[in-house]
């Protein structure tokens, strides 16, 4: 068996194949180290899974020391003020992908794409269009579909499409990424309680170099998406003025169950054993919770939320994409229009077997998850 992760190891790593020393503020540690523990104590890592694990956490350490060296080297970075119109959120699997897309369509809008947050930093030398990142994000593509063949079968799977900004985010270790594609409870239980305020922080320091490098995307609002900003609605609020979130809703009794699936496939690249039962039951939980402390967040301010449901999305996406535009303060034109109906057709043409799963493979039933939901039926559906 391998030697376990280490934090020094890792950083030590990521030094040496970077050159640069200089993390800047150290508080990432916290995190990176509670997440470490974890892998080693709970991930139940098969060999190639900690082999992947820890070249994927030398990567992010290393992106956080070429982040840090390039605002050395070009301070005005910090000076770009992104603008987010909104962040979409909600349980995951409830059309939030969809809508995304669709939005990140509009001419208005800009959003952050799947080779950009694989890659969000220049390449040494690298010419105007980002040629070699963009090719090794096809390759990442392609690799780890090849790792879970079923997985586009539940989210499409595109190098160079809008995805989520968690991944991001993931370079600050404070995301949900870590406990959707690890079994690692005791990192999660810590992630529910943390202050993700720094975090939220860094996000704004990605989005800056990202809009620094495309001038195409100076006077265009931000849209972006993760079911992680339901962790830290108070802090996006805070951290991006003006944004609103736009929350997707769909019976949990669907929705739980399509995620705990979604989570099994992700994990079994890097375990040498899933529990289905286990994961079913800690993200029914988890998201049980969640939805009661949003509930609470959302009472205070609730002039910066914005609510679609996922049936509506299945029979009327341009309408409710061109609803939710309105409702961030820009009036729908004929290029938008042309573009969400565009995008509707590539999507149905794209769109691969349809995701089969039962909620007891996952030790779940509709009528439980619909007695631990019920406060949020009975508020939103």
């Amino acid at each position: 068996m391998s030697a376990p992760l280490r934090v020094d190891e890792l950083l030590g790593t990521a030094r040496d194949k970077t050159g640069l020393t200089e993390f800047g503020d150290d508080w990432f540690l916290e995190p990176l180290g509670v997440l470490v523990t974890a892998l080693n104590d709970e991930a139940r890592l098969s060999e190639i899974g900690l082999a992947m694990t820890r070249r994927r956490l030398t990567a992010l350490l290393a992106d956080r020391l070429r982040l840090r060296a390039l605002h050395r080297e070009h301070p005005a970075i910090l000076d770009v003020e992104p603008v987010v119109a909104a962040e979409i959120c909600g349980l995951p699997r409830t059309g939030s992908t969809l809508l995304y897309r669709l939005l990140a369509a509009s001419p208005k809008l800009t959003s952050t794409l799947s080779w950009e947050t694989s890659y969000p930093l220049p390449f040494p030398g690298e010419g105007a269009g980002a040629p070699e990142r963009k090719r090794r994000a096809e390759e990442r593509a392609k690799a780890f579909l090849e790792l879970s063949p079923d997985f586009g079968d539940i989210h499409t799977i595109a190098w160079d499409a809008p995805e989520e900004d968690v991944i991001l985010v993931d370079r600050s270790f404070v995301s949900m990424s870590f406990d959707s594609f690890y079994w690692v409870p005791g990192y999660g239980d810590w992630l529910r309680a943390a202050d993700q305020t720094r975090a939220y922080a860094e996000l704004y320091q990605w989005l800056q170099v990202l809009q620094w490098q495309d001038p195409a995307r100076a006077g265009r609002k931000w849209v972006l998406k993760s079911p992680h900003h339901l962790t830290a609605v108070d802090t996006v609020l805070d951290t991006f003025e003006g944004c609103k979130i736009v929350m997707t809703h769909r019976s949990p009794a669907r929705a739980v169950p399509s995620y705990a699936s979604m989570v099994c496939t992700m994990s079994a690249q890097y375990s040498e054993k899933t529990d289905p039962v286990a994961v079913g039951r800690y993200w029914s939980d988890r998201f049980a919770a969640t939805l009661r402390e949003f509930s609470a967040v959302r009472a205070k301010r609730p002039e910066r939320f914005v609510d679609v449901r996922f049936d509506a999305m299945l029979t009327e996406p341009v309408t409710q994409a061109r609803r939710v535009l309105g409702e961030l303060g820009l009036t729908a034109d004929e290029a938008d229009d042309a573009a969400f109906l565009s995008y509707v057709e590539r999507d149905r043409a794209e769109r691969k077997a349809a995701h089969s799963y039962t909620a007891e493979e996952f030790g779940l039933s509709a009528g439980q998850l619909d007695r631990d939901f019920a406060a949020y039926l009975e508020e939103y559906l």
